[in-house]
């Protein structure tokens, strides 16, 4: 017998072409009996809703059409009911199907993946092996993730560069390799515009590029038909960044599209190679690109590396390529405003060797703030990510404490900082936790994807901090529009609402406060039934299921549902982020069950 939805849904999609105001801030399709599962679709970001019709009625597809392009499609056989009022009830059966069930989708890949690091193994990789990620969200619903070219062992050399892998859910990965193949080899016009820049400057030619290294890259949508990727090829010589486009990511083949940017210096070209090899001639490094296409449609490229900060290019949209000729990558000006770029991020504006990298810039229409996201100090153990925000794309930039962080100053918020749950069972915690990449699902939903690294020496082994991990972490907003990422990696858990209830009990409570190289650990604090806190933060508690925010003494934070990764069995739990006033404390915990 034929299914049909309910006539309340019927009457919605009706309503919602003619007047998409009306749209509910939620949709609850479940889809419980063939999936285990309720999708919460945020109705402010949905255009439209369509029915598919299918050769036959099991095909029929119900269609959410979203605001940026994307549709997100459901088979009306699969769907029980859709309503407009969370089925908490059936949202915490869900939950518990999660927890139990060999079937859910509960991750089950081990952090420590030594056992499966080889080439031969890259089919079970998932997040094994990666570092310095780039994420886009394409117009088939996938999300792509691209990285430079590391992994424990080199197990990627001979296999080309810019390897890649996509998912659906943002839990489960498949690799698809490399986007620039070996038997190409290095781009013909790297040699060819290096030794061009030298024969100007005074300096003899090369025949080969010494210390090459495929970094960074960053991959972005520009149109349903248009993907584009800026990568760095750095070296000995002179570092460069180069871009490929692509119509279909899915295809993993890019097209070279050739040199776009080079280092750069303040100072004249007869100073080549004077000084030591980084912190003399050159004031910003072609490294570490990041990509933005503005409200108004604007083009930007922002990049940086290490060197006097951060910088923000004007590109063309049509071409990828800077808007104006920027010139001879020497004599390029010594203030803000250069031919290669407006500084927008600088530790220390009188420096020029900085430990401040890796750019990622975003805007949220809903703050009307652009974030630019930092990468700090050495990525090995002590990387540590920051975030500043400006109302233009080239700043000024401010840190929650007030720093202007484009004239220079420490950037705070911390977002990320090496840390451990004392609770951990399967790993020592994490170190190296940045570079990050930020995506958005279509739905108002942010999602921040970095490296994590283990601690030297876990479980004896003495290479295991070259063990490098994808980590995959919500974002949550505080009501006055700075991101949090939660502490515990995503796990496509289901989200039914917190109560007060809930929070009752012990927690492990981290401040991620700046030490260098040092791993923040947990101490334990309870949150009693009456109300008052037992632990590290002195006082009372109290809970606004409305907005997720939860008061611990004169701290607030945001609570979410997260995968307890270092339990076993792992399994679903509580979680918060919150700030200090001043950003120079990130609060970060997570309910511990008796039994863990």
């Amino acid at each position: 017998m034929k299914k049909f939805l309910p006539v309340a849904c019927i009457l919605f999609v009706s309503s919602l072409g003619m007047q998409a105001q009306i749209a509910p801030e939620r949709i609850y399709v479940n889809r419980y009996k063939s999936n285990h599962t309720t999708d919460v679709v945020s109705g402010l970001y949905v255009d439209s809703m369509r029915f598919g019709r299918g050769k036959h009625y099991l095909l029929d597809t119900l269609v959410f059409c979203f605001s940026d392009g994307t549709q997100q499609p459901f088979r009306t056989k699969d769907i029980d009911s859709i309503t407009f009022v969370e089925p908490r009830e059936l949202m915490l059966k869900e939950l518990e199907w999660y927890d139990s069930d060999t079937k859910s989708p509960l991750p089950a890949e081990a952090d420590y993946y030594r056992s499966i690091s080889g080439w031969s193994q890259r089919a079970k990789w998932n997040l094994a092996n990666v570092h310095d990620p780039s994420i886009m969200k394409a117009a088939d619903g996938y999300y792509y993730m691209y990285q430079t070219d590391a992994s424990f062992g080199n197990a990627h050399e001979g296999h080309g560069h810019f390897h890649a892998r996509r998912s659906r859910d943002l839990v489960q990965w498949e690799y698809l390799g490399a986007t620039m193949s070996e038997a190409d080899g290095m781009p013909d016009w790297e040699l060819d515009t290096v030794n061009a820049f030298l024969t100007r400057a005074g300096q003899p030619s090369v025949s080969t590029l010494t210390g090459l290294g495929y970094w960074a890259p960053v991959a972005r949508k520009v149109s349903d038909g248009l993907y584009r990727m800026y990568y760095c090829l750095v070296n000995d010589q002179w570092n460069v960044i180069g871009l490929m486009e692509t119509a279909d990511p899915a295809s993993n083949k890019w097209e070279d599209r050739g040199y776009v940017i080079a280092s750069a210096s303040d100072k004249a070209p007869s100073a080549y190679g004077t000084g030591s090899q980084w912190g003399g001639w050159f004031r910003y490094n072609a490294i570490d690109p990041s990509y933005i296409i503005t409200p108004e449609g604007e083009h930007w490229l922002v990049y940086g590396s290490w060197h006097s900060g951060i910088v923000a290019l004007q590109l063309n949209p049509l071409t990828g390529k800077p808007l104006a000729d920027p010139g001879n990558p020497w004599s390029i000006g010594t203030g803000i405003q250069t031919r290669y770029g407006q500084r927008i991020a600088t530790r220390d504006a009188s420096s020029r060797w900085q430990a401040s990298e890796g750019p990622e810039i975003i805007y949220n229409d809903e703050t009307g703030y652009y974030y630019l996201f930092l990468a700090y100090d050495e990525l090995s153990v002590a990387y540590n990510t920051r975030v500043c925000r400006a109302k233009k794309i080239t700043g000024p930039y401010y840190g929650m404490d007030g720093t202007n962080v484009t004239a220079g100053g420490d950037c705070y918020p911390i977002v990320t900082h090496p840390y451990r749950f004392n609770s951990s069972r399967e790993v020592d915690g994490w170190v190296g936790i940045s570079h990050c990449g930020v995506v958005e699902d279509g739905q108002g939903h942010w999602y921040y994807v970095s490296q994590g690294r283990l601690p030297e020496n876990y479980d004896g082994d003495a290479y295991s901090n070259a063990i490098m991990m994808g980590h995959v972490r919500r974002i949550l907003w505080t009501a006055d529009g700075w991101p949090l990422v939660l502490p515990e990696r995503y796990g496509a858990v289901p989200q039914p609402s917190i109560t007060a209830d809930e929070l009752v009990g012990t927690w492990e409570h981290i401040v991620l406060a700046y030490s260098y190289q040092k791993q923040m650990t947990s101490r334990t604090l309870v949150l009693k039934a009456d109300g008052t806190l037992s632990g590290p933060i002195a006082g009372k508690w109290s809970f606004n299921p409305l907005t997720g925010a939860l008061k611990l003494g004169s701290y607030t934070v945001y609570v979410s549902r997260e995968l307890d990764w270092e339990a076993s069995p792992r399994h679903s739990t509580i979680v918060y982020a919150g700030y200090s006033s001043d950003g120079k404390r990130t609060l970060w915990g997570k309910k511990v069950n008796e039994t863990d």
